[in-house]
């Protein structure tokens, strides 16, 4: 990147660029069509999810079911959601992290210019 005499190809950085973006960017329709699951109660309640972290399904087991005792039905569904949008946080984490370290990577020493990079 650095060519001789000092200066930067500035052509072979855009290049690089693009080519982290359309990563990022195939990376990020990955996930979107990526479903993870969260569960709840010893599998009682089920949650699924996107890989961008929107709910696609939520299966409920009859057995966790009482009218007198909605408030335990209302955490285990909350549980199972955070169950799954963790799971999707992780599955991001794993996807888009590669490409997020190479955002701040492969900088060349700036020539002791204060602040950036020497």
């Amino acid at each position: 990147m650095v060519q001789p005499g000092g200066g930067f190809d500035l052509s072979q950085i855009m290049q690089q660029a693009q080519q982290m973006q359309q990563k990022l960017v195939e990376a990020q329709e990955e996930l979107a069509g990526t479903e993870v699951t969260g569960t709840s109660g010893g599998g009682l309640v089920t949650a699924t999810v996107s890989g961008d972290s929107q709910l696609k399904s939520l299966s409920i087991d009859p057995k966790v079911v009482d009218p007198d005792d909605v408030e335990t039905l209302s955490d285990l569904v909350v549980a199972a959601v955070r169950d799954a949008s963790a799971n999707a946080q992780k599955l991001t984490e794993q996807k888009l992290g590669p490409l997020a370290g190479g955002l701040g990577g492969g900088m060349p020493d700036l020539g002791g210019f204060p602040g950036l990079g020497g």
